[in-house]
C-alpha cells in the first residue's frame, strides 16, 4: 500500500483529495501536515490518518510516508515540490505546478536524480469519459476534427480566497485555464503553434478575471473563454466534419453536470449517450499514481507534458499584451 502524506488542509484536500486518497484500493492515508499541528490533528482524525505533522519538514523527512500530495497555494508548488524530491518523496502537486514552464525544468532535473515520481494533478486524463473521447476522435467516429469549443467560469469575488491573489498565484488562466488546453491536448496528441488571447484583469485584485483565447494547433482551432466572474458554466465540444461530441460535465465531472459524452452525427438526426455514473477521477487519479510508482508502466501526467502545457498558458499571457498571433 502506497503511504500518502499530505501537505496542507487546503480546501480541494479536504473536500476532493482526502476523500479519494481513502478509498483508493492501493493506497492509505498516512500523514497530514499543516503548520498548526491541531489542525493537523483535527484532519487526521477526520480522515483516519496515523500521522499528524506540526511542518511541512517534518512530514518530509518522516520514513512513514512514501509520497506526498501538495496543495499548497500556486506560487509555492514549485518550491515544495523540489523540498520533496530532494527528500526522496514521490510527488503529485496540484495543478498549476508552475507560472512559468521555464520553473518547471529544473524539477525534471531533480526527479531523474532521485528517481521519483513526479506529476502534476490533473485528473481529468485519468476520468474515462476523456479516455472515452479520445477514443472516438482516434477512431474517426467525428471524421476530421475541424474545431474544438470550450467554456470554464465560476463566480468568486472573494478577496480572501487565494484565487483573487496575485501575489499567490491566482487568476483564471492558471487556476482553470489550463484545463481547455490539456484536454484538448490529451484527446488529439497536438500542439498549438500559436495563440491570440484578450485579457481582462480585475481592478483590485490585479489578477485575470475574463480570457477569450485562439490557438492554432494547425489541422484544426481550439477556442475558449474563462472567466473567475461569471455564472457557472462548464462545456467542451470537438466538432468534425462528420459529427461532434459534446461532454456535460468535463472538468468538474459531477458538480456541474453529470457525467456524460454525446457524439452527434453529421446531421443532428442521431445521438449516442455515454455515461460513466460510478467514475471518480481523484481516486483514479491516486490509484493510477500509486500503481506507476509500483513500476506499472501505465501513462501518467508526465513533467515533460507539464513543461508543453505551460507553455501554451505563457504564450496566452504574452498574446493578451499584443495585437495578433503570439508563437508558443
Amino acid at each position: 500500500m502506497f503511504r500518502w502524506g499530505v501537505l496542507s488542509t487546503a480546501k480541494i484536500a479536504r473536500e476532493q483529495v482526502l476523500p479519494a486518497l481513502v478509498e483508493a484500493d492501493n493506497g492509505v492515508l498516512a500523514g497530514i501536515a499543516s503548520r498548526d499541528l491541531e489542525k493537523a490533528r483535527a484532519l487526521a482524525d477526520r480522515f483516519g490518518a496515523r500521522h499528524a505533522f506540526g511542518s511541512y519538514e517534518d512530514l518530509l523527512v518522516s520514513d512513514e510516508i512514501d509520497g506526498v500530495y501538495i496543495p499548497l497555494p500556486t506560487s509555492r508548488h514549485v518550491e515544495w515540490a523540489g523540498k520533496a524530491i530532494r527528500a526522496g518523496k514521490h510527488v503529485l502537486v496540484e495543478k498549476p505546478l508552475a507560472l512559468d514552464a521555464n520553473d518547471i525544468v529544473p524539477l525534471i532535473e531533480l526527479r531523474d536524480r532521485h528517481k521519483v515520481l513526479v506529476c502534476e494533478a490533473f485528473m481529468v486524463v485519468y476520468n474515462p469519459q476523456w479516455i472515452k473521447v479520445r477514443d472516438l476522435v482516434a477512431e474517426g467516429a467525428i471524421g476530421r476534427l475541424r474545431h474544438v469549443q470550450g467554456a470554464f467560469s465560476y463566480y468568486n469575488v472573494d478577496p480572501a480566497n487565494m484565487r483573487n491573489q496575485f501575489d499567490l498565484g491566482g487568476g483564471a488562466l492558471p487556476d482553470i485555464g489550463v484545463y481547455p488546453t490539456v484536454t484538448t491536448r490529451f484527446v488529439t496528441g497536438g500542439e498549438p503553434v500559436r495563440v491570440q488571447a484578450s485579457i481582462e484583469r480585475d481592478r483590485n485584485f490585479g489578477t485575470d478575471i475574463y480570457s477569450s483565447i485562439r490557438a492554432d494547433f494547425g489541422d484544426f482551432e481550439l477556442s475558449f473563454y474563462l472567466s473567475t466572474q461569471m455564472a457557472a458554466r462548464q462545456s467542451m465540444v470537438f466538432h468534425g466534419d462528420a459529427g461532434f461530441i459534446e461532454l456535460a460535465s468535463p472538468f468538474n465531472a459531477g458538480l456541474y453536470d453529470h457525467q456524460r459524452v454525446t457524439l452527434h452525427n453529421q446531421n443532428h438526426s442521431e445521438a449516442q449517450v455515454f455515461r460513466f455514473p460510478a467514475a471518480q477521477q481523484y481516486r483514479l487519479q491516486a490509484e493510477a499514481f500509486a500503481r506507476a510508482v509500483a513500476g506499472s508502466g501505465e501513462r501518467v501526467f508526465t513533467l515533460e507534458e507539464s513543461v508543453l502545457n505551460q507553455k501554451v498558458i505563457d504564450a496566452i499571457f504574452r498574446a493578451g499584451e499584443k495585437d495578433g498571433w503570439e508563437t508558443v
